[in-house]
């Protein structure tokens, strides 16, 4: 009998340590993705470079001049706004300790797995966007009399490179953090049994 209580007790002591130590890698994960998508919006945002083109005439580069540009920064401001409201909805889940009805939390579980796998989706997509945009502004298209745009803008081409590369990493840990989300999902489901909630 005592050795059947100290095998559950061990158990469970297990399964919390498993636990905090997937809040805290879930944790890590969410502040290094917001800091990597706010350095990409900023990055963006904030790229301006002025030159003469002929004589006295100026032209100033900005991110509004592409639409790929600005939507890549509208994506990551608002998939490091995502990443903030999911990050205080996880302090507080963990702080307070309130019983959640099996069903309820089921859904919810469904929902913001989905919910990060539509943040990575869309924010690679972005990426994948921007960088075809970028490349076109790169090298210019002779087929469509494109010319090139980096060889006079050559500081606003590099910070937006750098910038794509930011994006990319934030794909990169929000991908990371979407299989966190497909776990949660797949632990309430019974190994053996098809589709069948394990039993409490």
């Amino acid at each position: 009998m005592y050795s059947t209580h100290a095998c559950i007790f061990t158990r469970f002591i297990q399964f919390m340590t498993m636990e905090l130590r997937m809040a805290r890698g879930e944790t890590s994960l969410r502040i290094s993705a917001i800091v990597m998508l706010v350095l990409t919006a900023c990055l963006v945002a904030f790229d301006t470079q002025t030159k003469v083109i002929m004589l006295s005439i100026e032209k100033k580069a900005t991110y509004k001049d592409m639409k790929a540009l600005r939507m890549l920064v509208y994506v990551t401001s608002a998939a490091a706004g995502y990443n903030v409201l999911r990050l205080c909805k996880h302090t507080t889940t963990v702080s307070c300790s309130e019983k959640i009805n099996k069903g309820s939390n089921i859904y919810m579980t469904w929902i913001l797995f989905l919910l990060d796998q539509m943040a990575v989706y869309v924010t690679f997509g972005t990426n994948c966007a921007t960088l075809e945009g970028s490349m076109l502004a790169l090298t210019g298209s002779e087929a469509l009399q494109w010319l090139k745009v980096c060889n006079r803008f050559t500081r606003f081409c590099d910070q937006i490179g750098a910038a794509v590369l930011c994006g990319y990493a934030a794909s990169i840990l929000m991908a990371l953090i979407s299989t966190v989300s497909a776990y949660k999902v797949m632990r309430m489901y019974s190994p053996q049994r098809f589709l069948s909630l394990k039993i409490r």
